[in-house]
C-alpha cells in the first residue's frame, strides 16, 4: 500500500496511546527483557510529555541504562542495540497477538522517537493528541507555581508502519510512511536563521601540514583536520570555514577572522602535532600548543578525536581565545554607528566575569536589542534568559529585589530560544537552568543531558550540567563533569570551583574543600562564602569562620536574612541541605529564626 497522507484527525488520542501500551507490556506475546520495556516506556512517556527532542542515544543511556556523564555513544552502542531489539519485538507482537488493534506504535529507524498510528480499517474523528487546539496538548503558559512543559510537538505529521512479511503472512504485510515534523512553539515551522546584523568570528581551518613527508602522516593530517572542523562546528557562536573564499571585493569584506593551522609529525608510533589559532589582520598568534600520543597503545582515531576536542574547547568555548579575543568589538559595537549584535554575546560573558549591578544592565539591554533585531537568533534568546534568570538567583548579588517575575522572563526566553534551535547547546542549558529554579528537575536534568551530549566540548554546558546533576543529589557523575571543567578552565574564574568545594564538602573531605573553596573567588558571589562559612563550620574552625560570617552580615545582609531559602532552592536533596545547615551552625550562623546565634569562643 502506498504511503498515505493521514490529516491530524487521523491520530490516536493519548489516552488511546497509553492504553496501548500498558497491553503490549502486559502481552505474553511481547518478548523484551525488564530493560527494553523500561526503553519502550521511557519514549513513549517522554514523548506524550512534548520531550521528544531529548531523546538521544546520551540522555536514554544515562537515565534508562544507568550509564555515567562519560557515556560516548560511539564506541558504546547500547541504545541503538535497544533499539533494534525493541522495533523487531514490536513487529512481533503486531504480527501475532496484535494483528486486530487498532493503535499501532513504532520506532524509525534512525531515531528513538516513536510514532503512533491507527491500523488501516480503524479511522476515526477523534480528536488528536498533539493537535494544537486540543486541551490536552504541552501547555506552554506559565501559570501558577507548578512547571509547565516546554516544548510541544507538531500537530502534522505522516505515519509509516511497516509489518515485515513472511512467507505465511504475506496477506498481513501493511505498509504506512511516516515523516514526523517538530512545530515549535510559539514560532510554527521556524528554524535558525543567520543574522545580517552580526559579526560573529569566522575561523578558516587551513589544511593541516605533513611534517613527515610520509602517506601515512599525510591521511593522519587530513583526518584530524577533518575532526577538528567537525568539533569546532559545534559551538554556535563561531562560523568555521573549511575553504578559502573567493578573492573579491565582497569576500574581503567578509574574510575569516582568525586562521587555524596545524601540522603532523609521525615518527615510527610516535605522533606529534602542532596547530596554533593565527589572527589574519596581523598575524598575531593568540594561542598554539602541541599534543602527543603513541599510535600503538592509543590507536590513532583515539589520538586524533582527544586533539580535535581539546583543540575545539580550548579555541571555541566561551572564555575561551576567540572570545577573550574579541572583547574590542564591544567598544567598536559603540562607535561604529550600528548594532553588532554578537558584541552582546561578548557582553554576557564580560557581564558574568565581574557580576555586578552595571554590567548586568549593559548586557541585559544589548541583548533585547539584539532579540528585536534579530528575532530568530537562538543564541540571544539564550543569553537573554540566562540574564534574566541571574535577577532571581543572584537578587541579593544585583542589588534586585526578590521577585518572581525575572524567572517567569527567563522562562519564556528560553522557550523562545528552544522553539528556533532545538538543539543548540546555550539554549538547552537556558532551559535546564530556568527548569531546575523552578523545581521542575526532571525536565532540568533531560535537558542538561542534551546540552552536552549536542556539544560535549563546551566545558560551561559541561560545568552548569554537572552543578545541577550534582546539587540534585547525584554527587557522582555531577562531580566529575564539574572537575572536567575545572581542567578546561572554564569560566568565570572561580565559579567552578566552588562546585569542588561542595563535591569535596559532600564526601566529607573537608580539607580539600577549604581548599577549594578558597581557589574560588570569593568576591565574585556571596553564595561563596556562604559555602566557606559553611565548610569552616564543619571543620570546627569558629573563629575563621567568624570573619565570613562578618563579611556576610555586612555585604549581603539579604542573603543572610534568608539563607534556608537561597540554599534550598540550590540543594534538592534534604540531607544535603541538612548537612549544609549544620556546618553553618557549626560556624554560630543561625538558619533560621528559632536559631540562636553562637558567639565565638
Amino acid at each position: 500500500m502506498e504511503a498515505a497522507d493521514l490529516s491530524c484527525a487521523d491520530q490516536p488520542t493519548e489516552a488511546e496511546i497509553r492504553q496501548q501500551l500498558d497491553r503490549i507490556l502486559a502481552s505474553v506475546e511481547f518478548h523484551s527483557p525488564q530493560r527494553g520495556r523500561a526503553f519502550l516506556q521511557f519514549i513513549v512517556h517522554e514523548t506524550l510529555a512534548g520531550r521528544s527532542e531529548f531523546l538521544k542515544a546520551f540522555t536514554i543511556a544515562n537515565i534508562v541504562f544507568g550509564r555515567n556523564v562519560s557515556f560516548d555513544a560511539q564506541n558504546d552502542p547500547v541504545v541503538r542495540i535497544e533499539a533494534g531489539r525493541m522495533r523487531r519485538a514490536l513487529e512481533r507482537y503486531y504480527l501475532i497477538a496484535g494483528r486486530a488493534e487498532r493503535v499501532i506504535i513504532t520506532i524509525p529507524k534512525g531515531g528513538y522517537v516513536p510514532t503512533f498510528a491507527y491500523a488501516d480499517g480503524f479511522r476515526t474523528d477523534t480528536q488528536p493528541v498533539f493537535d494544537q487546539d486540543s486541551p490536552s496538548k504541552p501547555d506552554l503558559s506559565i501559570t501558577g507555581d507548578s512547571p509547565a512543559p516546554l516544548v510541544s510537538l507538531s500537530s502534522h505529521f505522516w505515519i509509516r508502519y511497516a509489518l515485515p512479511a513472511s512467507v505465511t503472512v504475506l496477506a498481513m504485510a501493511a505498509l504506512v510512511h511516516i515523516l514526523l515534523a517538530f512545530v515549535f512553539s510559539p514560532i510554527k515551522g521556524s528554524h535558525p536563521t543567520t543574522s545580517t546584523d552580526t559579526t560573529p568570528p569566522k575561523i578558516l581551518v587551513e589544511q593541516f601540514q605533513n611534517g613527515a613527508g610520509s602517506e601515512r602522516a599525510s591521511d593522519i593530517a587530513q583526518d584530524l583536520r577533518d575532526e577538528v572542523i567537525g568539533q569546532l562546528v559545534k559551538f554556535k557562536d563561531i562560523v568555521v570555514i573549511a575553504n578559502s573564499a573567493a578573492t573579491t571585493a565582497e569576500a574581503a569584506t567578509e574574510a575569516p577572522r582568525y586562521v587555524l593551522q596545524g601540522s603532523v609529525r609521525l615518527e615510527e608510533n610516535k605522533f606529534r602535532s602542532l596547530v596554533r589559532l593565527v589572527r589574519k589582520v596581523d598575524g598575531a598568534v593568540i594561542w598554539a600548543n602541541n599534543y602527543d600520543g603513541d599510535v600503538r597503545s592509543q590507536g590513532r582515531f583515539q589520538i586524533q578525536e582527544d586533539i580535535a576536542q581539546s583543540v575545539a574547547s580550548t579555541v571555541a568555548q566561551p572564555y575561551g581565545a576567540i572570545f577573550q579575543k574579541d572583547g574590542d568589538a564591544l567598544a567598536k559595537a559603540q562607535t561604529n554607528g550600528g548594532f553588532d549584535g554578537y558584541a552582546c554575546t561578548l557582553a554576557y560573558y564580560s557581564y558574568r566575569t565581574s557580576m555586578n549591578a552595571t554590567s548586568h544592565a549593559a548586557a541585559k539591554d544589548c541583548l533585547e536589542r539584539a532579540t528585536q533585531h534579530n528575532s530568530n537568533h537562538a543564541t540571544y534568546w539564550a543569553l537573554l534568559s540566562l540574564v534574566n534568570l541571574d535577577e532571581f538567583r543572584f537578587s541579593f548579588k544585583l542589588g534586585r529585589p526578590t521577585s518572581a517575575t525575572p524567572l517567569k522572563v527567563a522562562v519564556g526566553a528560553a522557550q523562545k530560544a528552544i522553539s528556533i534551535d532545538p538543539e543548540n547547546a546555550r539554549a538547552l542549558q537556558a532551559l535546564m537552568l530556568v527548569s531546575f529554579f523552578r523545581n521542575d528537575i526532571d525536565t532540568a536534568l533531560r535537558a542538561g543531558a542534551a546540552a552536552y551530549a549536542a556539544n560535549p566540548n563546551d566545558a560551561e554546558v559541561a560545568g552548569e550540567y554537572g552543578l545541577r546533576l550534582s546539587m540534585s543529589g547525584k554527587w557522582q557523575s555531577g562531580c566529575e563533569l564539574v572537575s572536567s571543567a575545572v581542567n578546561k578552565n572554564a569560566g568565570p574564574k572561580g565559579y567552578y570551583e566552588v562546585g569542588m568545594a561542595l563535591c569535596a564538602f559532600m564526601r566529607g573531605d573537608l580539607q580539600a574543600a577549604e581548599l577549594w573553596s578558597r581557589m574560588s573567588d570569593l568576591e565574585y558571589n556571596p553564595m561563596h562564602r556562604l559555602v566557606l562559612l559553611s565548610i569552616l563550620g564543619a571543620a570546627g574552625k569558629r573563629n575563621e569562620g567568624k570573619q565570613e560570617q562578618d563579611w556576610l552580615q555586612s555585604n549581603a545582609p539579604v542573603l543572610m536574612q534568608n539563607i534556608r531559602q537561597e540554599v534550598s532552592i540550590r540543594l534538592q536533596n534534604r540531607e544535603d541541605q541538612e548537612r549544609f545547615f549544620a556546618g553553618l551552625r557549626a560556624a554560630g550562623t543561625p538558619v533560621d529564626s528559632s536559631d540562636k546565634p553562637v558567639s565565638s569562643q
